[in-house]
């Protein structure tokens, strides 16, 4: 069963076209992931898909609902955290589970057992503002109160941006214990690492949809080799990695480059030997498996060539 379609929906803003169409459709407890930077079209479809926002154009049901002619409905069945933490910050802990809950005609106590694992961690906290509290602990609240009510879908735009690593590592965790309830769970992230957690991604650029799949699928798709570059000066090295004819993309990883090659022949010591004879002595080369990013910046840049 589909618990979300979306077809052909466009959005503008004035003359920026942040949706072109975008299509794609998530089952009952799948946990479906939105992959792309700030910019790309990801928190318009989520306000599309939570009814806080109308599309230009295309059709979006939830759990069967339209968007635009049954979204009171909708809003009874789904729960959505922003990106941006929007509790109330003079509210205690206790009183703003308890406020959501009121809301939606439920009490923490009918409920107590969805959230458990989640609210249980800041559950000692329960008296202090929302206001005061960390990061990782304000994105456990929000999480609680966006479940309180037992949705069967979840929307979560870009819940792990600003927050620790160690937070986000617990937060993944608990999806994945809420998906054993059958939840469906529709994140966005512009985290790349993340998207092998979900059980499909969609890659999205400039408000279309490069690749839709599972994470093993799409990086199974790429038919580039890909080598990772180290060595001293490394803005130096990737500028002249960029100008090398067997080179067809280069770009920064952490404390590495990555490139692709033009011909699947070429090996490492072709790039060492093509780099020393520029001036570049004690690089490490070596080849490489493709992760989600490496393949974000492939299609994205086979998209801008077209």
């Amino acid at each position: 069963m589909e618990s979300v379609i979306v077809r052909d929906v466009t959005k503008s803003y004035g003359a920026v076209r942040a949706l072109k169409g975008v299509s794609f459709s998530a089952r009952k407890g799948e946990m479906f992931g939105l992959i792309g930077p700030d910019g790309s079209g990801k928190t318009s479809l989520f306000r599309i898909m939570t009814t806080l926002l109308l599309a230009d154009s295309g059709s979006v049901t939830v759990d069967g609902f339209d968007v635009k002619k049954e979204y009171k409905k909708i809003r009874e069945r789904v729960g959505y955290m922003p990106g941006r933490f929007s509790l109330y910050q003079d509210l205690s802990v206790e009183e703003n589970l308890n406020f959501f809950a009121t809301l939606f005609k439920t009490t923490v106590e009918e409920n107590y057992s969805l959230i458990k694992d989640i609210y249980s961690q800041i559950e000692p906290f329960k008296r202090r503002k929302a206001r005061d509290l960390s990061g990782g602990m304000k994105q456990k609240l929000a999480l609680s109160c966006a479940l309180i009510h037992k949705p069967s879908v979840l929307f979560l735009d870009e819940p792990t941006t600003g927050v620790d690593p160690v937070s986000r590592k617990e937060f993944w965790g608990m999806l994945g214990r809420l998906k054993e309830q059958e939840i469906t769970i529709i994140v966005s992230t512009p985290y790349m690492d993340e998207a092998k957690l979900c059980d499909r991604i969609a890659l999205i650029n400039e408000g279309t949809f490069m690749r839709i799949d599972t994470p093993a699928g799409i990086i199974g798709s790429l038919e580039k080799k890909i080598m990772s570059v180290r060595g001293e000066d490394m803005y130096p090295i990737l500028k002249t990695l960029r100008e090398l004819p067997l080179v067809d993309m280069a770009f920064g990883f952490g404390d590495m480059h990555h490139i692709t090659l033009k011909d699947s022949s070429t090996t490492t010591d072709d790039v060492m030997k093509m780099m020393g004879n520029l001036g570049f002595a004690n690089l490490e080369v070596s080849e490489i498996e493709a992760n989600i990013e490496d393949c974000y910046m492939i299609l994205s840049k086979m998209k801008s060539e077209n």
